[in-house]
């Protein structure tokens, strides 16, 4: 048992030689010149262009950013706008039709017919029934009704775009099955 006590204390000095601090200061002080010697290179910022302004060679012209050249773009953009409403814009000065009063969403046709050759279509609205046929106006938004066949009435609108610009859309008003 003595020899295993011995052998135990020999572990135990054997260990606590190996802690010791003499190769931890050679270590400290190689990197301590490291450091020291160390030193970053930095590239060197070029120097910066020199700018030599130029003067404006088109004098004699407008200038881009001038208010002429706004008022000149205005001017045209408007005749433009101007002369496609008037092509497209509602006849404002007509007296208008009983049935222009009235959304298309509340109007049902309920059939269509030929009198004297001429298609007609019968729309409900309110309870009331109207006889409408080609070249007559409906709904709201200056809707003129362009085509009769037996199952709709196709109708041409003029409505106002996002720019207050007149456009022509075009609208159906389909036959609507009775339900029992």
């Amino acid at each position: 048992m003595s020899a295993m006590i011995k052998l135990a204390q020999l572990c135990v000095i054997v260990t606590l030689a190996a802690c010791g601090a003499s190769g931890d200061n050679e270590l400290r002080q190689w990197m301590v010149e490291q450091r020291s010697q160390t030193r970053p290179k930095i590239a060197p910022i070029s120097e910066p262009k020199q700018f030599i302004p130029e003067s404006y060679g088109q004098v004699a012209t407008t200038e881009p950013f001038s208010n002429q050249k706004l008022t000149q773009a205005l001017k045209r953009d408007s005749t433009q706008a101007a002369a496609n409403g008037a092509l497209i814009a509602p006849e404002l000065a007509r007296r208008r039709e009983a049935l222009e009063s009235f959304p298309l969403d509340a109007m049902t046709l309920v059939g269509s017919m030929t009198r004297t050759g001429q298609p007609v279509a019968l729309v409900k609205v309110e309870n009331l029934l109207y006889q409408v046929r080609p070249g007559n106006y409906l709904g709201q938004n200056y809707g003129r009704v362009t085509k009769i066949a037996e199952t709709e009435v196709t109708l041409r609108e003029i409505v106002q775009d996002a720019t207050g610009e007149w456009v022509e859309r075009t609208a159906t008003l389909q036959l609507q099955e009775r339900s029992k």
